[in-house]
């Protein structure tokens, strides 16, 4: 057990700490079965909803199925690493990530920061300054969550696209690509470099054929009138454009 439940609040402190908080879901994925029950019990009195798991596999199903705010993520599992875990939801989710590790060592927590987790933290650490750091990334969370882009409402904590308020069905790759676009709109992507990014991010080869047919469903799903796209256009001779 490496953090001690500093103290235990009255009735009423957590009737008002609930009242106040919104609900926000944490994910937690940690095999040391006492660490992970006593920061479950912390969060779930401090009015947070609160899962677990301790594999890598049922993390990965989880995070997928979206619903989530926040990952506490262990460095060490039973079925791989917290690396692992990390580089593939970064392929498809922006969902929050703190790494909790006994691996105190600089370049473990380079890697970690260099694969996108949000914060790092050494075992043993401090309830006080986990509940701390959770607070200030939940904060920015809210504020950077959503991107709202011309028809098109993404909210990046649950993986949803909304157009005119109504959700969009998206598959996994569907939904990499269109946010790729966005992310770099107004800027031409050559064929290239989406194709560099998907093989990366699925690890098998996606020939133009691929591409150009993920292109088609995406028009069809976002566009008004698909022989006409004003979101999604073709730069002909080199890639595809995301124009605002």
């Amino acid at each position: 057990m490496c953090v001690i439940i500093e103290h235990i609040v009255s009735t009423e402190e957590w009737d008002l700490r609930v009242s106040m908080m919104k609900k926000h879901k944490i994910l937690i994925i940690e095999d040391d079965a006492d660490l992970r029950e006593g920061l479950s019990f912390s969060f779930s009195s401090d009015g947070y909803e609160v899962a677990e798991t301790e594999t890598k596999k049922d993390g990965l199903r989880k995070i997928a199925k979206g619903g989530y705010d926040l990952v506490l993520l262990d460095c060490n599992l039973p079925d791989g690493t917290g690396f692992e875990l990390c580089k593939e939801v970064r392929t498809y989710s922006n969902i929050p990530i703190i790494m909790l590790t006994a691996r105190d060592t600089e370049l473990d927590e380079i890697k970690a920061l260099e694969l996108g987790v949000n914060d790092y933290l050494s075992k043993p650490f401090s309830l006080g300054v986990l509940k701390a750091r959770m607070k200030r990334i939940l904060q920015e969370k809210t504020e950077t969550a959503k991107i709202v882009t011309g028809p098109l409402t993404i909210d990046q904590s649950t993986c949803k696209v909304y157009k005119h308020g109504g959700e969009i069905p998206l598959s996994k790759l569907e939904y990499r690509l269109l946010l790729y676009l966005i992310e770099n709109k107004n800027h031409i992507l050559s064929k290239e470099q989406i194709l560099e990014k998907i093989w990366d991010s699925d690890g098998k080869y996606v020939d133009n054929n691929t591409l150009s047919v993920n292109i088609s469903r995406l028009r069809t799903k976002i566009e008004d009138d698909i022989s006409h796209p004003v979101w999604i256009k073709t730069v002909h001779g080199i890639g595809y454009i995301w124009k605002e």
